[in-house]
């Protein structure tokens, strides 16, 4: 099975568990089991309205379900044998990305995701900054319920490992928020890849050492795997970031060269203006601070880029970092199709062109 029917496959089973966790009509019943009896009385169609509806409009929109299912061949790669008993728990690193991406929709004034109108576009600023923010804490109803009998110390260390990552997150937007919107002659690769690893690593290293700690694996085990999905999720902002430029991404998602518009700080813009004639790059400093809508202008960006080798050196960058930490993390896992998977998953996310 090629890993982009494998992924499509499991995306089917995350889908099934976070429609049998969070319904799309919020009922008393429901309510109350995930927030404690009301004293007075519920509006079960306000907040179904306004909290169910604008969450439910963003899920079904899709998306590749990556970080539940890295999270699944982390706990198999690691011994783990009770798949079907964690699957509960894959809403936990999907629910918590989605509200990011709600969230980061507002921060940026996007106006499309995932081939529509952007939630806030539709629903207002103010109903989808509080249902980006309640997707942060409504997977914890999984761990204070704890129907799956985790024992008190896995369950901490699960509440640790959310805070931190959840923390690194933040630090890692407000990076990429002052950055596209001050210029910041200072910046380095390794300023880029750093925040890239808070923000795009964050919940890929989660995902992974979430799995690791449902395996009870030690603390050397969890933190290889904890690195190689960081470097994945690196690597899938980097591409991510190619894609904006020059792939198919932008006739299903963002708009192209969405990413200049903005004045985003990517890899690709800082090896240009590393290497760039000094002619080049102060055009280029133009454009970037100027935030062109035109599209004539964006292609001319895409271009000096291109003259420069600065795409296809993201594209390497990207390869290379998965490879590094997949040497780093492969002799602690058990030999077996999760292992071969996990290796699998790497190279088709740095790869992919869509």
């Amino acid at each position: 099975m090629e890993f982009k029917e494998y992924l499509k496959k499991n995306s089917a089973l995350i889908d099934k568990e976070l429609e049998k966790f969070f319904p799309k009509k919020l009922e008393k019943e429901w309510l109350e089991k995930a927030l404690g009896k009301a004293e007075y009385k519920l509006d079960e169609q306000t907040i179904t309205k306004s909290l169910a509806e604008p969450i439910w409009d963003f899920l079904e929109r899709g998306g590749k379900r990556w970080r539940p299912t890295l999270m699944l061949l982390s706990y198999e790669a690691l011994g783990g044998r009770n798949k079907k008993k964690i699957m509960p728990l894959t809403v936990l690193p999907e629910l918590l990305h989605n509200g990011s991406i709600m969230i980061d929709d507002i921060e940026d004034s996007s106006e499309l995701r995932r081939g529509k109108k952007c939630t806030h576009l539709i629903f207002g600023e103010d109903i989808t900054i509080n249902a980006g923010n309640t997707m942060y804490f409504l997977p914890f109803i999984v761990l204070y319920r704890n129907e799956l009998n985790l024992k008190d110390k896995t369950l901490r260390k699960i509440y640790d490992l959310c805070s931190i990552e959840m923390m690194k997150l933040s630090a890692g937007q407000a990076m990429d928020i002052l950055w596209h919107r001050e210029n910041q002659s200072h910046l380095t690769e390794e300023h880029y890849l750093q925040m890239c690893a808070y923000k795009t690593g964050a919940l890929a290293r989660l995902s992974a050492k979430l799995g690791a700690i449902l395996t009870e694996a030690n603390p050397k085990e969890t933190e290889k795997i904890g690195k190689y999905a960081e470097s994945i999720g690196v690597a899938f902002q980097i591409q991510d970031d190619v894609l904006n430029l020059v792939g198919e991404k932008f006739s299903k998602g963002k708009g192209k060269g969405e990413d200049i518009h903005e004045g985003k700080k990517t890899l690709i813009l800082l090896h240009t203006l590393k290497k760039a004639s000094e002619e080049d790059r102060k055009r280029l400093e133009e454009i970037i601070e100027s935030h062109p809508e035109e599209q004539e202008i964006i292609n001319e960006t895409i271009g000096i880029m291109e003259k420069y080798g600065s795409i296809e050196y993201a594209k390497e960058k990207a390869k290379s970092l998965v490879k590094k930490s997949w040497k780093e993390v492969e002799p602690f896992l058990k030999k077996g199709k999760a292992k071969e998977k996990l290796k699998e998953f790497g190279k088709y996310l740095t790869e992919r062109e869509i």
